[in-house]
């Protein structure tokens, strides 16, 4: 690989003039401190984990885990399979399911909108076994297909034996996990995810609030789940945006619903309001153009195959420089959109990001004649 040196070394310093003017200052990402146990934030547009706290240690998910339910229930409205008027029967196991309950009538139907309303701002135990049982026939098939999804999702270190994350020693999860299933469900299903941000929710005459704390809060948060159980202490899910930026939290083991609801909202507003995304290439964009040989033009332009968004801290200085790859000479004909080589984006203290470089437009052969004068005059020149 040759590493353009002259018109792409100016091309860099541009981009660099360009990001500077919007970042000062030094990092302090990793600076910032939580009372709860285990913690991530993750930012939802380019998956920068913006703070983690021991984010892989494997945790009981209490009723976290029921965002995986409603994922399956959601997939299966999408697929067409379930409509939300379609009415599911009320089994005597969901009846009798203590924990938070919806208070689902025994023997009788209930519709998948109100059931769906039951686990999202109720978080009933009851709601999330008839949902299971109308997808699956039973909780533990249910369980199966949960299991299944994770792993499609990349929850690796995850398992599930239950539809509503009731105690379980085989029935865990892990902070980063638990932030990949929350960013899965809203970016597959920006139809439905509504419902997490709806603050009560009333069914035969029972009147429930939503029991995330971060919606009363003015904060920008839209979800997602709390969970708590003897075991795992106090948790949530949850995620906000500002300024068209999304968040996506997990905080588990803390002590109390106060000290929940505080580190909660702690956490979003901090990861909200610290940091920022920059985009560094445009896909639209022509970056470059290179000299090409034996083509019916003498340059094309370059592009990447993607646009590359960084989220940085506000305050950061901005530590970073762009390296454009490619063989040289590049030889015609080229295909539009044709890989030949990189761009990479050297950040300090990060892993190097790289996208492909790709070929704006064709450039056909040249002719026989013309092919024989480009001879010709790089003979001359030598």
């Amino acid at each position: 690989m040759h590493k353009k040196k002259t018109r792409s070394e100016r091309f860099i310093t541009a981009v660099l003039m360009v990001i500077l003017f919007q970042i000062t200052l030094p990092s302090y990402a990793q600076d910032y401190v939580t009372s709860a146990e285990q913690a991530i934030a993750i930012d939802f547009d380019t998956g920068a984990v913006l703070f983690e706290k021991d984010a892989d240690k494997q945790i009981p998910t209490a009723s976290m885990s029921k965002v995986l339910s409603i994922y399956l229930v959601f997939e299966a409205l999408k697929a067409g399979r379930l409509k939300l008027d379609n009415e599911l029967l009320v089994s005597e196991k969901a009846w009798k399911m203590k924990g938070s309950k919806m208070w689902v009538p025994i023997n009788e139907k209930v519709k998948v909108e109100d059931l769906i309303r039951g686990v999202v701002i109720q978080s009933g135990n009851d709601a999330t076994i008839v949902l299971a049982e109308g997808l699956a026939g039973s909780e533990e098939a249910f369980a199966t297909a949960l299991n299944k999804k994770a792993k499609e999702l990349g929850m690796n270190y995850s398992h599930f034996t239950n539809a509503s994350g009731w105690p379980d020693p085989e029935h865990y999860s892990t902070p980063r996990d638990l932030a990949l299933m929350a960013g899965s469900l809203i970016r597959d299903f920006p139809e439905y995810y509504h419902y997490y941000s709806e603050k009560e929710f009333t069914y035969h005459d029972i009147k429930q609030g939503n029991r995330n704390p971060l919606l009363y809060r003015n904060i920008g948060a839209d979800g997602v789940k709390t969970g708590h159980t003897e075991e795992a202490g106090y948790g949530l899910i949850a995620s906000g945006v500002q300024d068209e930026r999304r968040v996506v939290a997990v905080l588990t083991g803390m002590k109390s619903m106060q000290e929940r609801a505080d580190e909660s909202a702690n956490l979003l507003q901090w990861a909200l309001s610290t940091f920022k995304n920059v985009k560094i290439f445009s896909e639209q964009k022509e970056i470059e153009r290179v000299p090409v040989v034996w083509g019916t033009v003498d340059t094309v332009g370059l592009r990447v195959a993607q646009t590359l968004v960084v989220s940085m801290p506000k305050m950061e200085s901005g530590n970073f420089s762009v390296e454009i790859s490619y063989k040289t000479p590049l030889i015609a004909p080229l295909e539009e959109g044709q890989n030949i080589g990189t761009a990479t984006v050297r950040i300090a203290g990060r892993e190097d990001l790289s996208v492909p470089l790709l070929t704006v437009s064709s450039v056909p052969k040249a002719d026989f004649m013309s092919l024989m004068l480009q001879k010709l005059r790089m003979m001359i020149s030598g």
